[in-house]
């Protein structure tokens, strides 16, 4: 009989090569979404064909539980061809993966949404950014707003960065909720009558994300679709205690493992003239590659070692999440500049990859948690924990 941990080995590379089947089908439109501010709606629809959405379903609903070490694993895998579309996708699977974890919902609104993901994929993800109150951790209370009307609500508001905007069937809209003067959050099908999407995201990265306005306009949803009353923004910690914010460091190693590949590539082919070899035979480009190799294995090792404690529940901790985020994109960061001077000039031409991948690396910066409120978080931990052990 099968070990548990080969069945999770052999689990994992069943996933992994369905992930790149469908990534090879779809690499030129990746391209294309990316020169044309588009979206990547064929690689979408295969990754909902082989129902990846469905992973992140729990086993007591009929789903797969995908663990956290895989959700990483195939969101850096996504991310090492199509970037903007594994950030995307990634908040779906963030979204039902803590639903899942934290059950604030009523039993039978959650087994009402993931009904429709297990059954056609359905994509979900949540509005919350607006652009008066910025970053949702930097505790801005919602502009939208929602008031009673016949048996429901009329909400009002527009949300920014609505990630996947152009294929979500369900958006979990955050509205300041007089009430209980607290955030409350509604859940509301695509096909609402006073719901639309302003194609308004056109930025220098992850320009395939389909991340644009989500605007309500005296939508009328019933009392049903109040799904969950949240604490006030200010009270959340830098990290949200959300584990599954994993997947944003994922996908930035997603990049710099691409963009890996792509130095070392270049190193093995280029032979100047002037030389009787290919550069990657030069001792400071070996360095080079060197220092990519050190970083990211230090970072992935740090990222998976973090997912193993939390999925074997040997208390992973908020700060170790935190921690991780801000150290992946450091890497992730660096690692595409190294790739970039190995690679020279040749490496800023817009018909190459690795000018798209360091646009697209960039914007780990922006993702939660912000590095400046991570960095306060591990300092006060800190401290805290020294003043502990020796007053």
């Amino acid at each position: 009989m099968p070990s548990a941990q080969n069945k999770f080995v052999t689990t994992q590379h069943k996933w992994l090569t369905r992930l790149d089947e469908a990534l090879e089908r779809n690499a030129a439109e990746t391209i294309k979404a990316d020169e044309t501010n588009g979206f990547n709606y064929s690689l979408i629809a295969d990754l909902k064909a082989i129902g990846y959405p469905q992973l992140a379903v729990p086993h007591d609903l009929g789903g797969e539980g995908l663990s956290l070490t895989d959700l990483l694993l195939y969101q850096e895998r996504i991310a090492m061809t199509d970037a903007p579309v594994a950030l995307a996708i990634g908040w779906h699977m963030n979204t039902v993966l803590q639903l899942s974890k934290t059950r604030h919902w009523k039993e039978d609104d959650f087994t009402d949404l993931c009904k429709p993901v297990l059954e056609r994929s359905a994509l979900i993800n949540r509005a919350d950014s607006e652009a008066a109150t910025g970053s949702p951790s930097r505790g801005g209370r919602p502009q939208t707003t929602a008031r009673k009307s016949e048996d429901g609500y009329r909400v009002t508001g527009r949300k920014s960065f609505t990630s996947l905007a152009p294929v979500l069937d369900y958006f979990i809209v955050s509205v300041f909720d007089q009430e209980e003067d607290c955030i409350s959050d509604f859940l509301i099908p695509r096909e609402t009558e006073g719901l639309s999407i302003e194609p308004t995201w056109n930025m220098v990265g992850m320009r395939g994300t389909g991340s644009h306005d989500l605007v309500l306009q005296d939508a009328y949803v019933p009392a049903s679709a109040k799904v969950h009353a949240r604490n006030r923004p200010a009270q959340a910690k830098a990290s949200q205690s959300n584990p599954h914010n994993l997947c944003i460091p994922a996908v930035y190693l997603g990049i710099a493992l691409a963009a890996r590949t792509e130095a070392i590539r270049f190193a093995n082919s280029y032979q100047p003239n002037s030389l009787t070899h290919p550069i990657a035979q030069l001792p400071h480009v070996q360095q080079s590659i060197g220092r990519i190799e050190l970083e990211l294995s230090s970072a992935r090792h740090f990222m998976y070692s973090v997912a193993g404690k939390y999925d074997q529940q040997q208390g992973a901790t908020d700060e170790d999440f935190i921690a991780v985020k801000v150290y992946a994109i450091q890497t992730a960061l660096s690692v595409v500049d190294k790739a970039m001077r190995i690679v020279g000039a040749q490496s800023l031409a817009m018909t190459h990859p690795l000018q798209r991948m360091y646009r697209d690396v960039r914007f780990g910066l922006h993702n939660p948690p912000m590095e400046d409120l991570a960095i306060s978080q591990l300092a006060k931990h800190a401290i805290e924990e020294i003043q502990g052990k020796y007053k």
